[in-house]
């Protein structure tokens, strides 16, 4: 019998090692980048096509992505539920997206680059292949600074709304930089076209808000309240207290105006300060969503901490009214709160479950993830019969 070589072995047993500590990994591993490539997982966002197949997507940050140049994303398809995924496409200039299909045909939205261009692309054979947004009438939305990330969709009164950043603030920082805006179009109109959309005003950052603690809105979400009132409620950073908010900033029927109320538009909100998705399931008659909570046992050990930087727990979440928010279930937890991490869910409902797409930062045959926000592993779960 011919006895393999050192390095057939040694190839062995890496790949043993690797197969031990992904095993561990919550969910299913759509994706992994490994923290001394550099390139960091992000942005993860998941679709349901008519047709019963699953795509998910993420992006690429990091010291040796191109994010500031001209953005990587990868598509992935799933033909059997989440159990195995396949990379299907990889789009160069996209960023900080979102896939959904709108009227049958599948979109792709973000930004081309890191503070880039607003700017949504079609695929017209399942996510193989993407359009080019070369123009404004070809998917280039908005030129100059924006932010955003996978935000929710909504139809309301003959409208699609979409909640975007502007990042062209004065002041060049994170944070100050950002003001809140929402995007709309009417239901009939072209998605690629950039006259198709309206743009209400720009909110910017006012350092006064929160006592002065106000550090920044991002990430907000197009919401719809028990009244017909359409919402932006949005991620804030407030590093004073680990009690988190958000912020609720209202939106005429138009899609033309954004307003805020300093003194009663902050909520309390669990998981806050991290990025969250919310979404109403007319069933149970409840608003969603999955975010980072901090634990009170963590509240008392780490007070005084940035409660941004806490992402190893992360907990199913319901409210009736927008505004009172409660933790149903824990969803994944770690007792590590430096490199690991579950963080920027992007879900959908599917029946009586919830699908979600995470952007994992977990253990890895090389040592694990750079620290608990530069994400290793793109990853699936399913949470069954969530209602109960």
């Amino acid at each position: 019998m011919k006895l393999p070589s050192l390095g057939a072995g040694l190839f062995v047993c890496l790949c043993f090692i690797f197969s031990s500590l992904t095993a561990q990994v919550p969910g299913v591993i759509v994706a992994h980048s490994p923290a001394s490539s550099g390139q960091y997982i992000g942005s993860p966002s998941i679709c349901i096509l008519s047709n019963g197949d699953y795509l998910a997507s993420h992006d690429f940050f990091g010291p040796k992505s191109t994010e500031h140049s001209s953005a990587v994303s990868r598509v992935y398809l799933s033909k059997n539920k989440g159990k195995s995924w396949v990379q299907i496409s990889q789009i160069q200039g996209q960023f900080w997206s979102k896939l959904f299909e709108f009227k049958g045909k599948l979109y792709i939205m973000g930004t081309n680059k890191h503070h880039g261009n607003t700017i949504i692309r079609n695929s017209t054979d399942g996510g193989y292949t993407w359009s080019e947004p070369i123009d404004a009438q070809h998917g280039l939305l908005l030129e100059g600074e924006y932010h955003c990330a996978p935000m929710p969709f909504l139809e309301h009164e003959g409208r699609l709304w979409r909640a975007m950043e502007d990042a062209m603030g004065t002041v060049k920082k994170w944070g100050k930089r950002y003001g809140t805006f929402m995007m709309s179009m009417p239901l009939d109109a072209d998605p690629m076209l950039a006259a198709s959309w309206t743009k209400t005003n720009v909110l910017r950052y006012d350092s006064t808000y929160l006592d002065n603690h106000f550090g920044a809105w991002i990430e907000g979400n197009a919401v719809l309240d028990t009244r017909g009132q359409v919402w932006n409620i949005l991620r804030v950073d407030n590093k004073s207290t680990m009690d988190e908010f958000a912020a609720m900033v209202k939106i005429s029927a138009d899609g033309k105006e954004s307003s805020f109320d300093h003194q009663n538009g902050f909520i309390r909100f669990p998981g806050g300060a991290k990025k969250f998705s919310i979404r109403f399931d007319p069933l149970s008659k409840r608003y969603w969503t999955i975010s980072n909570v901090i634990p009170d046992s963590t509240k008392v050990k780490h007070q005084g901490k940035n409660p941004a930087s806490f992402r190893n727990t992360l907990a199913l979440c319901f409210s009736y009214d927008l505004k009172n928010w409660e933790v149903k279930k824990v969803i994944f937890q770690h007792p590590d709160e430096i490199k690991h991490g579950f963080q920027y869910v992007d879900w959908q409902f599917q029946g009586k479950h919830i699908v979600l797409a995470c952007r994992t930062a977990y253990d890895d045959a090389e040592g694990g993830a750079h620290n608990n926000h530069d994400a290793n592993f793109l990853t699936f779960y399913r949470i069954k019969r969530f209602r109960k």
